[in-house]
């Protein structure tokens, strides 16, 4: 029955940034990873991948039987092209009614006469990447040498030192050299190429390839770019801060520096949201709740920072980070959107895939008004593991009015992440917060998913129509606390529904600043 079922290989390739165009799927009463919404023009459909199409394989790695998510970030993590082996919806179904073993269907296709390109290996494993290196000059130099191959293009690393800058940076004996601060040198001389390292005085950054990346993108008939390149190795990240607005507004100020156009961050106010949450004077502002404001006017990013209303999530730099990806000329966007920790794009499915999944994944904010009883819940953790969870909800409380349950994981309170903070510093700052209590919070599953993929968590992800608590009515009889962090003083609330109004002042350098 078997050889009646023709599985089709399909390699599906994009430029970086693009989607791919298809819906994967899980579906009620229905097997399978199903494709659905191919859009026309897409590379999913000049591939060939039709609607209701099953994956059985991405890379070569059988999943029909793997968890859907697992299957998405295979997806996902395989860069700008996967090779899905699919099944059309009639022959799968038929397969499913004979019983037919797919894994053993997928292999003698994979091996049969009719394949035109090689699948990868059966692993789950991302597809390779060129990768851009941070090399920092020490007393003894860079600690390798450069050699050229007769027959190959560029130059190759040799003679490396493993304790030496280079190798510190993630360079590798015989990676191939692609690009010096961002210009192409595969066509350059030895002595050019050895030129401009010298003239990038303390720190350079290369772009590199191996033999494996180089027969990758060769067989994709894809180019070498710092776009297609992991940035893993970069030794400084941008951060993403998350600030919850309070009756002052944000506490800092929006400076534009007129010499280089960088929106700066100043005169960030001690004890304020934005201190609170980690925004630092002079941090470089790079994007606002996702979208990139390199190339806006000022009174355009403080628009878009005041559309967020109660909350506002900031991508930043210091200079040092600014520095060095300028250096390497791309955006520290890029971080945030390869790290998919574009964390905003991912939950918000601004990405190449749709899933749905039975499990929502997605946190809660639960706003809440502190009645008779206190908040109604306990905190707990467990010694020498991390993170903080929520146990004694009181069905009728605060908490669990607002939509607190047990078990869930804690990730921020009143808009600041405590998930590295101690047991007592959070019990702390939930009693210092007076009367209304803003919380972060995610079921178990989500936590351990989320730890799982390495992606943070943060308020962005949540359902952003979370209604405000309304003020407490009831007059329950008083319960005995039992161990529960219900704060006991009154406090000015950062959750605060009232918009402060926008300050802005000159000073002489003619910089635009305006108070946030």
């Amino acid at each position: 029955m078997a050889s009646a079922l023709q599985p089709r290989e399909c390699t599906v390739s994009k430029q970086p940034q693009q989607k791919y165009g298809f819906f994967l799927r899980v579906e009620q009463d229905t097997a399978g990873h199903i494709i659905r919404n191919v859009e026309r023009g897409s590379p999913a459909d000049s591939a060939g991948l039709q609607d209701g199409d099953r994956v059985l394989r991405v890379n070569g790695a059988f999943v029909d039987k793997e968890e859907h998510a697992q299957v998405v970030e295979m997806v996902r993590s395989s860069g700008n092209s996967v090779v899905l082996l699919v099944l059309d919806d009639a022959s799968y179904e038929k397969a499913q009614k004979e019983g037919v073993n797919l894994e053993g269907l997928g292999q003698k296709a994979s091996t049969g006469p009719q394949q035109e390109q090689q699948c990868p290996p059966s692993t789950a494993t991302a597809a390779p990447q060129p990768r851009l290196c941070y090399l920092v000059k020490e007393e003894t130099g860079y600690g390798f040498s450069l050699k050229s191959t007769e027959g190959q293009k560029g130059l190759f690393i040799v003679e490396l030192s493993s304790q030496g800058a280079a190798a510190k940076a993630g360079v590798q004996n015989n990676d191939r050299l692609i690009e010096i601060n961002g210009k192409n040198v595969e066509n350059d001389t030895h002595e050019e190429v050895v030129e401009k390292v010298k003239k990038s005085e303390n720190h350079v950054m290369f772009l590199l390839s191996n033999e494996e990346t180089d027969r990758y993108f060769t067989s994709q008939r894809m180019a070498l770019s710092k776009e297609s390149a992991s940035l893993r190795l970069l030794p400084l990240k941008p951060r993403l801060i998350e600030i919850q607005k309070g009756k002052s507004g944000y506490g800092f100020y929006l400076r534009l520096e007129q010499n280089t156009g960088d929106h700066v961050i100043k005169d960030v106010s001690s004890e304020s949201p934005a201190a609170m949450a980690g925004l630092k004077d002079n941090d470089i502002l790079v994007a606002v709740n996702g979208e990139r404001v390199d190339g806006l006017d000022h009174e355009s990013v403080v628009g878009k920072i005041k559309q967020s209303e109660e909350r506002t999530s900031l991508l930043v730099v210091d200079k040092e980070t600014d520095s060095m990806y300028k250096l390497a000329q791309i955006s520290p966007f890029s971080y945030y959107y390869k790290a998919q920790a574009s964390t905003l794009a991912k939950m918000e499915e601004r990405v190449e895939l749709h899933t749905e999944q039975k499990v929502n994944h997605k946190p809660r904010i639960c706003k809440m008004v502190k009645g008779p009883n206190g908040f109604g819940f306990s905190l707990n953790m467990i010694k020498n593991k991390p993170g903080l969870f929520i146990t004694e909800v009181q069905s009728q409380g605060a908490a669990g009015r607002a939509g607190v349950e047990n078990n869930d994981f804690l990730v921020e309170v009143n808009g600041v992440n405590v998930s590295k903070e101690s047991y007592d510093k959070v019990v702390a700052r939930i009693q210092s917060t007076g009367d209304r209590l803003t919380l972060l919070v995610c079921s178990r599953d989500a936590y351990r998913y989320f730890q799982g993929q390495n992606i943070p968590i943060t308020a962005s992800m949540a359902e952003s129509d979370t209604p405000e608590p309304p003020a407490h009515t009831e007059n329950h009889p008083a319960e005995p606390e039992r161990n529960s962090p219900e704060p006991r003083e009154r406090a000015d609330s950062s959750s605060s529904s009232s918009q402060s109004a926008a300050s802005t002042r000159a000073d002489s350098d003619n910089s635009d600043d305006t108070k946030l």
